[in-house]
């Protein structure tokens, strides 16, 4: 998948070209909101389960788990993923692929299940598009732990697995061209 890699580092390089200078300025704002370094970074199961770090804009109060201003705003806009346009150009990311979870779950799938993590994760997937509202999905939960575990998980996977099947240049773009619908 070399094509895949070149193209992945080609569309991050343009796309941050263009919104460096919009980074930046989102940095200076969460810095400013959270009275720190307005950058996240969090350990994310990768491809082949090898851990790497995932880049985002802070969207909480360092002190808290209280959500910020602008960080409502970044969260609903998937403004405060936008740094992840690094982690594709540096390469453990890929533009399309499944979303990079946090230990305990895609590392610990068995069987055919497995396959996902051959599988670059991903700024984009169908289960993201799907769903791209589910903190609030999991809000609306009596037991959110427990609903994303038995529900919203396996589904990701089936999903995950569908696309692992399927993969190709054009599927893609199909999933490029309705990440950026659902945004409009």
């Amino acid at each position: 998948m070399k094509t895949k890699r070149i193209l992945d580092f080609l569309f991050s390089f343009i796309i941050l070209l263009f919104i460096t200078w919009f980074l930046i300025i989102c940095l200076i704002i969460t810095s400013i909101e959270t009275k720190s370094f307005g950058m996240f970074f969090q350990k994310r199961i990768g491809q082949f389960g090898k851990p790497f770090m995932i880049y985002k804009l802070k969207t909480m109060h360092s002190n808290s788990e209280k959500i910020t201003f602008f960080g409502s705003f970044f969260r609903k806009y998937k403004i405060d993923e936008l740094p992840q346009f690094f982690n594709v150009l540096i390469g453990n990311m890929s533009i399309v692929g499944p979303r990079p979870d946090i230990e305990g779950y895609y590392d610990k799938l068995v069987g055919e299940d497995r396959k996902i993590l051959e599988l670059k994760p991903g700024i984009t997937s169908l289960a993201s598009i799907k769903y791209r509202n589910e903190d609030e999905i999991l809000e609306k939960q009596d037991y959110p732990l427990e609903y994303n575990d038995t529900i919203i998980f396996p589904d990701k996977v089936k999903m995950n697995l569908e696309y692992y099947n399927h993969q190709s240049f054009l599927v893609d773009i199909k999933i490029i061209v309705q990440t950026i619908k659902s945004y409009l």
